[in-house]
């Protein structure tokens, strides 16, 4: 067989994903934070793109030669200018009256005051130098930092322990605690680490254990509760049992636990109420971060007509521009090829970004505009009423690809009268009916089996056969294993342990 080179001409059609159309899925699916960074970036890089005032009035670039405004601008121009006049003698004038007869402390000029009073005022003024200029005070920049576990404790041990070798033991055992404030570290090689005797450290740890808050330095969960009730001084022979027993506690084993610490059913009570107003965890206090507001996408609200109005939350909606005129000055004064190919590629850049913007709002609003109307009964009468919903249902209904909505309901939340919900939230899996009937979503069948363990007695415990059952006579069909499932994703525990706790109080009523 012989080998040769033929030309062949072969037609194919196939879908190139373009960096622009890439940029624009990846930005369905971006969050507002991470919108508002990703838009931030672009701004730092393309010189054509700016962020749009809130009262969309264009942001547009001046030049050395452009001609000034009349009117209001002009009128801050004179006031940077021209800055007012705030001395003594141009206040009185204003005031009508000396002004050592308003302020007899006060001289009225920076001059007169002491040197380092003067540099600390003038650091306090806005920027500039002006009471009149800058934009202001940055309260936020002023706001004091965040106390941590370890500048908390450190204050405590420089006045806790005098030896200075004590306050490196101690400082080095505040460096081995974990964020729940539990001592990670084994004294033993702190000792050897510092060349120290192990009595010693075992000694600073015992006086650290006495730090605020209480129960900081343990090295499990039960000397974590045995130091808090030491400090309230609750630790007695019975408390003392029940933390050594936290495992019967865990399984509510309260006949085992009255046993254990000799105590009656009313004691027993009491020292479990006083167990859960314990802090498991002491050091989280300080190391959880202040959680930021969630700032809903749309807003849905009702309508006079009895319908839904949805609309998109302009706080959350990021607008950009493209600065047209500031295209056009720099493009003329461009020489060189690589100039003018560089300013074609941002403009198009910008614009790209500016329609994706546009097309991610409108895909947004068209995708929460369905969920709106697929779940109109959950809107106006509750939780029961949630419908069982999925991606393709709604992406069949706007003519989208299910991939498509997907993307726009990630990390998207709307404001509704019933609360903040994320997107995601109303597409449930569907529980079957019995007899055919319309099948029921799972949070509304979530809701229904919390609300019957909330209503139960003691001397009647609900199983999960029970709930099996009952939800059966309501019209769902729903297997044993799937409510256990949906019972523990709620954490709530099983019915031998509920009837162990439910009589328990029961027995404290009587």
């Amino acid at each position: 067989m012989a080998l040769s080179a033929r030309l062949q001409l072969r037609q194919t059609q196939s879908l190139v994903m373009t960096p622009q159309l890439m940029q624009s899925i990846r930005l369905l699916q971006l969050s507002r934070v991470e919108l508002d960074r990703f838009i931030d970036e672009e701004i730092e890089r393309n010189p054509l793109l700016g962020r749009a005032e809130s009262d969309d009035t264009p942001v547009t670039s001046t030049s050395p030669d452009a001609p000034t405004d009349e009117g209001g601008d002009g009128a801050a121009d004179a006031w940077e200018q021209a800055p007012p006049d705030w001395s003594a003698e141009a206040i009185a004038a204003r005031l009508d009256s000396s002004l050592e007869n308003l302020f007899p402390d006060d001289p009225g000029t920076v001059e007169h005051m002491a040197p380092d009073l003067a540099a600390q005022w003038k650091s306090a003024t806005p920027a500039g130098g002006q009471l009149g200029g800058g934009e202001g005070f940055d309260l936020e920049a002023m706001a004091a930092a965040p106390v941590t576990l370890g500048s908390h404790l450190a204050e405590q041990i420089a006045f806790a322990f005098r030896d200075p070798e004590d306050r490196l033991v101690a400082q080095l055992l505040a460096d081995s605690l974990n964020e729940a404030g539990y001592l990670d570290a084994d004294t033993r090689e702190i000792a050897a680490r510092l060349g120290t005797p192990v009595e010693r450290v075992e000694t600073v740890l015992s006086a650290c254990q006495k730090l605020d808050p209480a129960g900081l330095f343990a090295r499990d969960l039960a000397e974590c509760l045995a130091l808090q009730l030491i400090a309230r001084d609750r630790y007695d022979p019975a408390m003392q049992a029940m933390v050594e027993h936290l495992d019967l506690l865990a399984r509510r084993d309260f006949a085992a636990l009255r046993r254990i610490c000799g105590v009656d059913d009313e004691d027993l009570v009491d020292m479990l109420a006083e167990i859960r107003t314990l802090d498991p965890k002491p050091g989280s206090a300080f190391a959880s971060p202040t959680a930021d507001p969630i700032v809903p996408d749309v807003l849905v609200a009702a309508a006079p007509d009895g319908s839904w109005t949805v609309e998109l939350n302009p706080d959350a909606l990021p607008r950009v521009i493209v600065d047209q005129a500031y295209y056009a000055q720099v493009s003329r004064a461009a020489r060189n090829t690589a100039d003018r190919q560089f300013l074609g590629e941002c403009l198009q850049s910008a614009n790209w970004l500016a329609r994706s913007l546009d097309q991610r709002a409108k895909t947004i609003l068209k995708v929460a505009s369905e969920i709106v109307r697929q779940q109109d009964a959950f809107l106006a009468h509750g939780i029961r009423h949630l419908r069982p919903l999925n991606l393709r249902t709604v992406a069949d209904a706007i003519s989208m690809h299910e991939s498509t909505v997907s993307r726009v309901t990630a990390n998207k939340y709307m404001l509704t009268p019933r609360g903040v919900f994320e997107l995601r939230f109303f597409f449930t899996a569907a529980i079957a009916a019995v007899e055919g009937g319309d099948a029921h979503s799972a949070e509304s069948v979530r809701d229904r089996i919390r609300e019957l363990i909330e209503a139960e007695k003691p001397v009647d415990v609900l199983s999960d056969d029970a709930i099996v059952d009952i939800l059966k006579k309501s019209g769902v069909d729903i297997a044993r294993r799937t409510v256990a499932k949906y019972r523990e994703s709620m954490n709530i525990p099983s019915s031998v342990e509920r009837r162990r706790e439910k009589r328990a109080l029961a027995a404290l009523a009587r």
